[in-house]
């Protein structure tokens, strides 16, 4: 069973606010406290059933009225004529309970740590090795909450970085390989034990990935996580203050 933490992170956005339109497959939610950042979000959960929830700007811009007879295509061209682009989906991944549990009684392997701000110039040469692709998609961040990395021959060859998403105790998770390291299952230990260590604090783990992204996909199951849901947005980036 999924937490309760994990599920109600990602499905109480949809069950607030003004309802325009519920069916068995697809529910359409006008939300006036979702974050400005993401003013659209789409979950697709394992059952099929698509959730939408938007802001009240973002469903006026889309011409969304009450009592219109709605489903996901109907949704898509109303956002398509609008000009509002969704980013691409994203599977979302997390550990269920068993799994949970069998990876607190895990050992963390040898050529496995913890990273700190200590390790700067290890981790800049690591992050001066990757392509700047790869960095952008795994987002690995020394000054995240928290940070593990694999060490071969010395040399940082993976890392994992986590933070907590939008305030919560769920732990968004971030890994990034060295191409000459892959395949060795660096990427497997790291996570398992950087997720270890976050659920030690009591966070839940997420991991996110492109659904295009099938090594990536590899990887999330390989570690014992599981799929919950496939979710997209609309992203705004947040305008600079003035000064």
């Amino acid at each position: 069973m999924f937490s309760p933490v994990f599920t109600d992170l990602w499905l109480s956005p949809y069950a607030q606010g003004e309802i325009l339109h519920s069916d068995g497959a697809f529910v359409l939610t006008v939300n006036p406290d979702l974050d400005e950042d993401t003013p659209v979000m789409v979950l697709e959960t394992l059952d099929g059933k698509v959730s939408v929830a938007l802001t009240p700007e973002m469903a006026a811009a889309a011409g969304l009225k009450p009592g219109e007879d709605l489903n996901e295509e109907s949704f898509r061209r109303h956002l398509g004529q609008a000009g509002i682009a969704l980013h691409g989906a994203d599977y979302l991944f997390t550990f269920l309970g068993e799994e949970r549990d069998a990876l607190l009684r895990e050992a963390t392997g040898d050529g496995i740590r913890q990273l700190t701000a200590q390790d700067a110039e290890v981790f800049a040469a690591f992050e001066a090795s990757a392509s700047e692709q790869d960095r952008d998609s795994a987002y690995v961040e020394l000054d995240h909450w928290l940070v593990y990395g694999a060490f071969e021959d010395g040399r940082l060859v993976c890392a994992a970085s986590m933070y907590p998403w939008n305030d919560s105790t769920v732990a968004d998770l971030g890994v990034l390989t060295l191409p000459t390291a892959r395949g060795k299952g660096h990427a497997r230990r790291v996570v398992r034990a950087i997720c270890r260590h976050a659920a030690g604090q009591g966070y839940e783990s997420q991991y996110r990935c492109q659904l295009d992204n099938h090594a990536s996909t590899a990887l999330a199951k390989s570690a014992g996580l599981t799929l919950f849901a496939k979710w997209d947005a609309v992203f705004v980036e947040p305008e600079d203050s003035e000064d």
